[in-house]
């Protein structure tokens, strides 16, 4: 699979010593993910990047100052998405303005609506959905829809069999984002496999003051209606999407799946209040006015997320 051996850019240690910031020591540009795959287990110390959104921002802060770079931008077979046996298998590599676009919104609408709120042009334009997930920030938009969706990451890493040593293996996005399995040294996303439901879904958020387009809190919907169920996950409230499970069941055993699929208002107004009393606990005696605030925002998001899926 490996046609051109990876392009690598050496540059010297910055001059301001040990203290102070320091030059990547080596960028790395694969062409394929065979080679990727290679540069990282060549390098443990390596941190992969595709946009470098999220990875600028935390070397700019002073978080992370990684001694080596693979860079993913010149990765082809990441950057698409095909149709495999009823779901979308979409690289890691699509950017948010990419998956922004109408032929994909046709596809998986609700991670379309996230990639076109993720930010300013130049972070959709630069930002890719494997970041979204890596860098597992609470607010990443892409990672509510994802929960809903119950998607699958491809992971690829050493240790396969033939000629390129490459092995893949899957895992669910919820495990990554809770920290139930980790990337593994030389692995990286390489693929995110989605189910197509063909069937309403929504995708809304919440900003406030920390950032520009930055959610406060954000909400992923879902109907599935060959399963009689919603799905629904509450982003930017914690440090992974949460799942209502409770919620989700309650109000999926009220739906007319053969019929209009339409809820009364206050069953409506009920499931919202469900939703964010499971997401936002009360954190004691008496309630503080942010929680209160936040625990509010999430109902109405909950609320007209569903009221808009049925009515779709």
């Amino acid at each position: 699979m490996t046609t051109h051996a990876p392009h690598a850019l050496h540059t010297p240690h910055s001059p301001q010593g040990p203290q102070g910031p320091q030059a990547v020591q080596s960028v790395t540009l694969p062409t394929s993910l065979d080679e990727a795959v290679a540069a990282l287990t060549a390098m443990p110390a390596a941190v992969p990047v595709a946009g470098g959104t999220d990875l600028m921002a935390a070397v700019n802060a002073g978080l992370l100052r990684p001694a080596a770079l693979v860079g993913l931008g010149r990765i082809n077979e990441i950057r698409g998405w095909q149709y495999q046996d009823g779901h979308a298998l979409l690289g890691a590599g699509l950017t948010h303005a990419r998956m922004g676009r109408p032929d994909f919104a046709a596809l998986i609408p609700a991670l379309a609506a996230a990639a076109r709120a993720a930010g300013p042009p130049q972070i959709r334009n630069a930002g890719t959905l494997g970041g979204n997930i890596a860098s597992a920030a609470p607010t990443g938009d892409a990672l509510p829809v994802l929960a809903a969706l119950e998607a699958v990451l491809v992971i690829v890493g050493p240790g396969g069999l033939g000629d390129s040593g490459v092995a893949r293996r899957e895992i669910p996005v919820s495990h990554l984002l809770a920290g139930r399995e980790m990337l593994r040294p030389g692995e990286l996303i390489g693929f995110v496999r989605v189910p197509l439901l063909h069937a309403p879904q929504v995708f809304l958020k919440a900003t406030g003051r920390t950032g520009p387009g930055r959610a406060v809190a954000s909400v992923g919907l879902v109907l599935d209606p060959a399963r009689r169920g919603v799905r629904c996950a509450i982003g930017a409230v914690a440090p992974m999407p949460l799942r209502p499970l409770e919620a989700e069941q309650w109000v999926a055993s009220l739906i007319d799946w053969d019929g209009e699929r339409g809820l009364a208002p206050e069953a409506l107004e009920a499931f919202g209040e469900y939703v964010a009393a499971a997401c936002v606990p009360d954190q004691g005696e008496p309630v503080a006015a942010g929680v209160l605030h936040l625990r509010r925002t999430v109902a109405v998001l909950a609320r007209r997320a569903l009221g808009r899926a049925l009515t779709s």
